[in-house]
């Protein structure tokens, strides 16, 4: 009998793997943790569990006895090992990490994030990426609300630049998707202009000597003058302008767009009316490369009043002022997938901005130093700022474009891919069997699919042809709005609702009067359709009788000795009938047009004929039905005769004049 297998202990293994952790942080080697890690008994899941558990034991004693950050980067690049080795599970370097910064400093904490930066590669690689990703975000993020944007300005330009090296470019999460502003970064002045020093004489002061403010002007440098007189005016509409860049939204409110227009075009006439020397600030420049200063960027503007006239008299200034005004142009114009539909800018606005955005161009070319290559590159990225702007707008697709595989490509290196051929069907299922019948699994399915051979055959077969023809279904309704028949309105067939249903679908696909305009205006449905009826009753042939009287035949032989001693005259004075109007509309064409004022048609119904079809004769068929329901009785073949006579169309009339003796 086999000894049973030693079981696990939480206390003994974390003990064992405390000690092995102390040795491989000595040593900086991560042996005595694969060793102990082999020898503790228990399941790969309890093992790693419990390294977790040390490693994070180990680095808050650290973190007690406030170690050097080398110790604590130590252990993290201990569990990093770990994770690679199998031992430890791949989310424990991210926890630890979030331990160390929520512990730290924020002097200490900018080392540690110097080391996550440089390890951007180990955090994208299959290992860690899916593990540590949200991880690392709600590191960043936590780290982001500690630190302060006026004062650690880098730092935090840092961690925006590592979230876009980390992440791919289509991540939803570092996408502003529906064009948020920033509406929390307010511009702070004052705002009351009796407490406005602005205007007043500070000579006094000044030889008093007044403390003045650090940062405000140099030790050495005395302030320069301004030849603009700043008055508490100008202060408060310059700084007023930063609530429109900080919500550019304002722009389309009309109160507010006047607002912004009278405080741009002062401000802009400012800049336009005070420029710098060249010559100034290039020197100013070589000072500052020849001592080595740096220029340092502020993440908000200092609005002091004492700084006025210097801000002016600085380039870096103008030019921070002048591209907000481009940005919030590039905005307005654009076409931003969220922005909501009532925010669209007149021709005078979109006038203004086109006149003011060449303006700003030119006071940046004019800025020195290197005015004029400064203002071309800031052209080139916001033209490149749009392919962005229409990025997003298409739902930021992924750039990625996934591999396309040969299956006919081979080479020395790799195999051929196998090409998978379906099964073939049998041969009786496809009807190519004795039977010649396709087979569907069910008697009665098989009956109707092989009721015929070809399926388009069978959709095009007169079998299938269901809609009456105008004369059999409104022929019962013809017949009773005949006066002569005696039939009570509540039993007539168009007060049916299902009858008037499908004598709807009937008129529209059969009739041209169902889409012919009418000034007419029905109440109801049977009312409708009872105007219809009557119109039909007039073009339709009168309803066939299957057996025929001899009185009746002899009717008949009178009525065609009638009509053939009938006079031409006569033939003119009777309504025209739908046959001669199709044969006739085709005749007319494009020349519908030239006849339509003659048949005292409206401008509104000729637009109405262009806009219900595209075909010319079509067009002139529905000319002639309207007509015809406007005439009446007097729309005769006399009268159309007289019409194309006074529209020039001589040719057409005396054609029109030959069918209808022939006809007749």
């Amino acid at each position: 009998m086999s000894p049973t297998p030693p079981l696990f202990s939480l206390p003994e293994a974390r003990t064992r793997f405390t000690k092995s952790t102390r040795e491989a942080l000595n040593i900086k080697n991560i042996k005595p943790l694969l060793s102990t890690f082999s020898q503790v008994p228990g399941s790969e899941n309890e093992k790693k569990c419990t390294l977790d558990q040390a490693f994070r034991g180990v680095l808050e004693e650290e973190i007690i006895n406030h170690s050097s950050c080398e110790n604590v980067l130590a252990i993290i690049s201990l569990a990093i090992g770990g994770v690679t080795e199998g031992i430890c599970t791949a989310s424990t370097p991210f926890v630890l990490l979030g331990d160390v910064l929520d512990c730290l400093p924020l002097d200490q904490c900018d080392t540690i994030f110097t080391f996550v930066e440089k390890n951007v590669a180990t955090w994208k690689s299959n290992t860690f990426y899916s593990a540590g990703k949200n991880y690392l975000l709600r590191m960043c993020n936590d780290l982001l609300r500690r630190l302060s944007k006026s004062q650690n300005t880098v730092f935090c330009g840092r961690i925006q630049l590592f979230l876009a090296r980390l992440f791919p470019l289509s991540e939803k999460s570092g996408l502003n998707l529906q064009s948020q502003f920033n509406l929390e970064n307010v511009t702070v002045f004052n705002t009351n202009e009796q407490e406005s020093t602005l205007g007043q004489k500070h000579t006094e002061d000044r030889e008093e000597g007044m403390d003045v403010e650090e940062g405000e002007m140099g030790d050495e440098e005395a302030p320069t003058t301004c030849s603009i007189p700043i008055d508490y005016n100008l202060y408060r509409k310059f700084w007023s302008l930063q609530d429109y860049f900080r919500n550019p939204v304002q722009c389309y409110e009309k109160i507010s767009w006047k607002t912004f227009l009278k405080y741009s075009e002062e401000v802009l006439a400012v800049f336009k009316s005070y420029k710098l020397d060249d010559t100034q600030a290039s020197r100013k420049k070589m000072e500052e490369l020849k001592t080595g200063g740096e220029h340092v960027y502020f993440a908000k503007f200092l609005t002091s009043e004492k700084l006025m006239d210097l801000q002016l008299s600085d380039s870096n200034f103008r030019r921070h002022i002048l591209l907000q005004y481009l940005i919030l142009f590039q905005y307005l114009k654009g076409q931003v997938k969220f922005k909501s539909s009532n925010y669209v800018l007149t021709d005078e606005q979109s006038l203004w901005i086109e006149d003011t955005t060449k303006s700003v161009y030119q006071l940046l070319s004019e800025n020195p130093p290197d005015g004029e290559r400064f203002s071309k590159m800031v052209e080139h990225i916001l033209n490149t700022e749009e392919n962005w702007n229409s990025w997003k707008n298409e739902g930021c697709p992924s750039f990625v474009k996934e591999s396309v595989c040969f299956v006919h490509h081979r080479t020395s290196d790799t195999k051929p891919t196998r090409i998978i051929r379906k099964r073939t069907a049998p041969e009786d299922f496809l009807g190519k069997g004795p039977s010649k019948k396709i087979l569907m699994g069910n008697e009665e399915l098989t009956r109707l699919w092989n009721l015929c051979p070809d399926n388009m055959e069978a959709c095009k077969s007169e079998t299938r042809e269901y809609m009456p023809t105008l004369e059999e279904f409104f022929e019962e309704a013809i017949e009773q709005a005949d006066p002569e028949n005696m039939v009570e309105n509540e039993y007539k067939a168009v007060n049916n609702s299902n009858y008037g249903w499908r004598a709807l679908r009937l008129l529209a696909r059969r009739s041209p009067h169902f889409f012919q305009p009418t000034n007419q205006q029905f109440k109801s449905l049977p009312e409708y359709l009872e105007n219809m009826v009557i119109k039909l009753a007039k073009e339709l042939p009168p309803p066939s009788e299957e057996i025929k009287t001899g009185e009746d035949e002899d009717e008949e032989d009178n009525d065609a000795l009638l009509k053939e001693n009938e006079s031409p005259d006569v033939r003119r004075d009777k309504p025209v009938t739908e046959e001669q109007i199709e044969v006739f509309a085709n005749k007319l064409g494009e020349q519908w047009k030239i006849l339509a004022p003659y048949l005292e048609m409206k401008d509104s119904e000729i637009r109405q004929i262009e806009c219900d079809s595209e075909d010319m004769k079509m067009r002139a068929k529905q000319l002639l039905v309207a007509w015809q329901d406007q005439e009446g009785v007097h729309a005769t073949p006399e009268n159309l005769i007289n019409a194309l006579n006074k529209s020039g169309l001589s040719d057409l009339a005396e054609s029109l004049t030959n069918d209808n003796e022939t006809n007749s």
